[in-house]
């Protein structure tokens, strides 16, 4: 049996649930408070209550996350409005993923909870016979087109003017 070990992760999955006075702020409301435009910070939609995001390291082109603006870390703690929509936000990331990139998939999968930090819907295109875990195993992503080029065309899809 083969063990796949991912070292350089130690730092990220150590410090995430550091919650002591100077620890990095969340990511996800770090996005909406740092003041950058949409295209620095990945962002492809704003809705009322949840925004859609490129995941800035993606396991394939197309990999979207779908967060509350609110800081919440369960679905539980999120309003009715808010879960409605992020689920409607959701569906609608499902298809535009198989509109612009044909895949044979979607997985969609929720991250909840302290390890989380923020709540977050996933929404990422998948293919049969995909490199995907190329990336724990060889610290490698297989990526064909750049984060630029994937925030124009999934932007475009949601109904926004180039910018």
């Amino acid at each position: 049996m083969d063990y796949p070990w991912t070292p350089w992760r130690y730092s990220y999955v150590s410090g995430v649930a550091d919650d002591s006075p100077g620890a990095p702020a969340c990511v996800f409301c770090s996005l909406l408070e740092s003041g950058s435009d949409d295209r620095q910070a990945l962002v492809v939609h704003r809705a009322r209550l949840n925004f859609v995001v490129l995941n800035r390291f993606p396991y394939p082109s197309g990999h979207l996350m779908v967060i509350p603006y609110r800081h919440v870390d369960s679905l539980a703690a999120a309003s009715v409005e808010t879960a409605e929509e992020m689920m409607r936000l959701t569906q609608r990331a499902e298809d535009l993923l198989r509109s612009l990139y044909s895949p044979d998939g979607v997985n969609i999968g929720m991250n909840v909870g302290r390890a989380a930090g923020h709540i977050h819907m996933h929404a990422l295109p998948r293919w049969f016979a995909d490199a995907s875990f190329v990336t724990v195993v060889g610290e490698t992503r297989v990526l064909p087109e750049s984060l630029s080029v994937t925030w124009e065309r999934v932007r475009a899809a949601f109904g926004h003017p180039p910018k």
